[in-house]
């Protein structure tokens, strides 16, 4: 379950986020929909068709009561996603929460995650943390890797490049893995001042928007 302290700090995070890389130009307003989990999660197994670790994400959602028993109002933009996401290193204390899937509507549609421990790391190799996305409108479909990051305090997500999915309700599902950092004193284990840990999600963050 997402705790008050978390949503907090995702909050304060998507405001800081849009601060600091001066991608916000006004929300776009939409009537809030409602998505039948069920019917989205088979149909998005469909849109991930091909590439194996999208398919093994999306079958971690299906019939799964975290998602069964999700709420069904879709997201506006810039909100998190409905169902968070669940990691082996989770909040840095073990496995468990992670952090949660975000739908950004700012200077185009993009998808984000924000979570773990400490900060994002500005290294990436050897991680890879995707979104496998399903217009259900319109049948438009994809799957982006999240890169783009500044490696300052105030930017607290990781984002796909902009996308087009076109009107309508989208699903998509956050999955892969993620460098993260944290200060530490400088020793020989870690002459640059920094404890590095990956997470590697164990259950997908799940979300739907109305773009």
């Amino acid at each position: 379950m997402r705790t008050k302290g978390f949503a907090r700090r995702l909050v304060t995070s998507l405001t800081a986020t849009a601060a600091a890389t001066m991608l916000f130009s006004g929300h776009a307003t939409a009537e809030p929909a409602q998505v039948d989990w069920a019917s989205a999660t088979q149909q998005l197994r469909t849109a991930a068709a091909g590439n194996l670790g999208a398919e093994r994400a999306v079958d971690r959602l299906i019939g799964d009561p975290r998602v069964t028993n999700a709420a069904r109002e879709a997201a506006l933009p810039a909100q998190p996603f409905q169902i968070p996401a669940e990691s082996n290193i989770g909040r840095g204390g073990g496995p468990g929460m992670y952090g949660s899937g975000v739908a950004l509507n700012i200077d185009g549609s993009r998808f984000a995650f924000f979570g773990g421990p400490g900060t994002i790391a500005p290294n990436q190799d050897g991680a890879r943390l995707e979104v496998v996305w399903l217009n259900l409108s319109n049948g438009r479909s994809g799957m982006e890797p999240l890169t783009e990051h500044i490696d300052i305090i105030a930017d607290t997500t990781i984002r796909t490049r902009v996308i087009d999915p076109g009107p309508g309700l989208v699903v998509a599902a956050v999955y892969g893995s993620l460098w993260h950092r944290w200060p530490v004193p400088v020793s020989a284990e870690h002459p640059d001042g920094f404890q590095y840990a990956r997470g590697e999600i164990t259950f997908p963050s799940l979300g739907s928007i109305y773009n």
